[in-house]
């Protein structure tokens, strides 16, 4: 477990019921209450469920809909006014090993070959068992998912893993993502999902493996059908009258679906407040649903799935490297850690609570940008406050960012921000966030200190607060390796993930371009996040489980309210979403077999 994982295991008294008190506010004493006071501290009872799921994001939706099907009565109690969480916000990449999505497209994929892969990237800080139960279940939950749910996937051929260069690595990729859906088949709850990070340009419908190509429609033939396909695909189902929904919106409506076709209620605006616990099992939730306190019964099991601490910066004050902030984080905004704090008070020993689901960005006026093909694209480069290059540019997202944290010998700290320069060649031939190629930049942005603008290297320099002559010796080194297409420094375009988000007409390394033609842009690199990667430590069974390793009956976690099953790395597009369904789909067959 992480250094920092906090470790609590209060007892409870046979004789007296456990209200584990606390606010959205900080962590407060556990107190114990004769059952009369707990009851009015607690506020009417508001029903009784067999499970009852906290959160309704992938992990949560998941859950709620295995248990209904398994033939359990089941709430959705969530924090947000929307359903969907943070799964809604996202692309929507699914990594599991030998799906049925995989394997139809003719992906060699093999079980020894995903536990090979996986064991190498997650090493033996996870659990061996853990680990085979994501493996195993993944498959089934895409399965039963796609059974009971409208929901459809695609392979995202190309997508390569995050290391294919490891033992059964993939360089073709494994990830998946959910197809096209009509957002009809939710009728006026349509309303309620949470919406897009980036919303589809209108009139287009775009799958996440179409953006690769989209950056390049100006320069690639491709990159233009691909655009042109998109646009019909957006004509075709106007004139069906649909609502096309791709990413994490088809997910978390395709999920919806099928707990409305189950009957599944879901109270939105119902935050939870706390756990219930009786003889040592959690048996239950206090929420505030529609602004009143009452408690809800949990007859067989509680399924957190509430998402991690993002947006709590007190939390991440506590557990995470300075500097950190709140406002560069991409998850959901409600992700304060309210089901985290409440399974610590519990009892449940917390793991990982120092990483996160980590990505460079630009921290825009608004909302911070989780910055993907354009640090990788040919032409740019990242340097630190020292002027200097200091990573692949092109490594895994997560990877970069635990490099910023590890801070240089000489200075540290130095690498936060960072700054990622490109050229007036570059801006004519790539799509930047959604500015197309040639437009220039919005004021907002060079307003807020994200965006510079200088015509030469060494007035560049100077707007972001870097030595002059570092930052021309790092650009003449980075564009001599450049013409050669040999990065000695930091062996950019080594893998094939390397060149997922590059340009295949740049050769000999479609990563690598020189920066020569003013003017010059640099772009401010702090350390973004799709979400926190810490929370309950779980088995292999997704149950809760205090320092000593014992089970906190009926106490389960899934998705980033959960200690990650990936650990400190992160094996492929999909990383979060994919153990985070597949533990929901456990936690409730772990439930219904009782």
């Amino acid at each position: 477990m992480s250094a920092s994982a906090s470790r609590t295991s209060p007892e409870s008294l046979p004789s007296r019921r456990t209200v584990l008190a606390g606010t959205g506010a900080g962590v407060l004493a556990a107190t114990v209450l004769p059952a009369a006071a707990a009851r009015a501290a607690d506020g009417p009872p508001l029903g009784e469920y067999d499970v009852v799921v906290v959160g309704s994001g992938a992990a949560g939706m998941t859950a709620a809909l295995t248990a209904a099907k398994r033939g359990l009565s089941v709430l959705v109690v969530e924090k947000a006014p929307t359903f969907g969480g943070s799964a809604a916000r996202s692309g929507a990449g699914i990594w599991l090993p030998n799906n049925s999505v995989i394997l139809g497209a003719g992906v060699p994929d093999t079980p020894q070959k995903a536990a090979t892969y996986l064991a190498a990237v997650v090493g033996p800080e996870v659990p061996a068992d853990r680990q085979a139960a994501f493996l195993s279940n993944g498959p089934r939950m895409l399965d039963f998912v796609m059974a009971h749910s409208p929901l459809r996937f695609r392979f995202m051929e190309g997508y390569s893993d995050y290391y294919p260069n490891l033992p059964g690595g993939l360089p073709n990729g494994r990830s998946i993502e959910p197809d096209q859906l009509d957002g009809n088949v939710l009728g006026a709850e349509l309303a309620r999902l949470n919406p897009a990070y980036l919303p589809v340009p209108a009139g287009m419908v775009v799958f996440s493996q179409d953006y690769k190509w989209l950056n390049l429609a100006a320069v690639s033939a491709k990159g233009l059908a691909v655009s042109t396909e998109c646009l019909a695909r957006g004509t075709k189902a106007a004139l069906r009258g649909e609502k096309p929904l791709t990413m994490g919106q088809s997910l978390a409506a395709g999920l919806r679906a099928g707990l409305q076709r189950a009957g599944v209620p879901v109270w939105l605006n119902s935050p939870l407040v706390d756990l219930v616990q009786e003889g040592g099992a959690v048996t239950g939730v206090v929420v505030e649903k529609d602004g009143v306190r009452g408690t809800v019964r949990a007859r067989k099991g509680v399924v957190v799935g509430s998402g991690g601490f993002e947006h709590n910066a007190q939390m991440r004050a506590q557990y995470q490297q300075q500097p950190i902030g709140t406002q560069w984080s991409v998850g959901a905004k409600e992700n304060t850690g309210d089901g985290i704090r409440a399974g610590q008070r519990a009892g449940a020993e917390l793991g990982l609570m120092d990483d996160a689901w980590w990505g460079p960005s630009i921290p825009l006026p608004g909302e911070p940008y989780f910055c993907l093909a354009e640090r990788t694209l040919p032409g740019g480069l990242i340097v630190n406050r020292n002027g200097a290059r200091f990573v692949n540019e092109a490594a895994p997202y997560s990877d970069v960012v635990h490099v910023m944290y590890d801070r240089d010998r000489g200075a540290p700290g130095s690498h936060i921000p960072a700054w990622l320069i490109v050229d007036q060649h570059y801006r004519n031939k790539y799509l930047f966030k959604d500015i197309l190629p040639t437009l220039p930049f919005p004021n907002a942005w060079y307003d807020a200190g994200a965006a510079k603008k200088a015509w030469t290297w060494d007035a560049l320099a100077g707007q972001i607060g870097v030595p002059a002559a570092a930052l021309r010796a790092t650009l003449g080194r980075f564009n001599a390796q450049a013409w050669t297409g040999d990065d000695a420094d930091f062996h950019r375009g080594d893998t094939a993930y390397d060149h997922y988000y590059t340009d295949p007409n740049v050769h000999p390394n479609s990563c690598l371009a020189p920066v020569w033609a003013p003017p010059f842009y640099a772009f401010k690199i702090v350390p973004g996040d799709l979400g926190t990667k810490g929370g309950i430590v779980t088995d292999a069974r997704a149950r809760a489980l205090r320092a000593d390793g014992s089970v906190i009956r009926g106490l389960y976690a899934a998705g980033n309210a959960s200690a990650a099953v990936m650990g400190h790395s992160y094996a492929g597009a999909g990383s979060t979403i994919g153990p985070a369904m597949t533990f929901g789909y456990v936690a409730a067959n772990d439930i219904a077999d009782a």
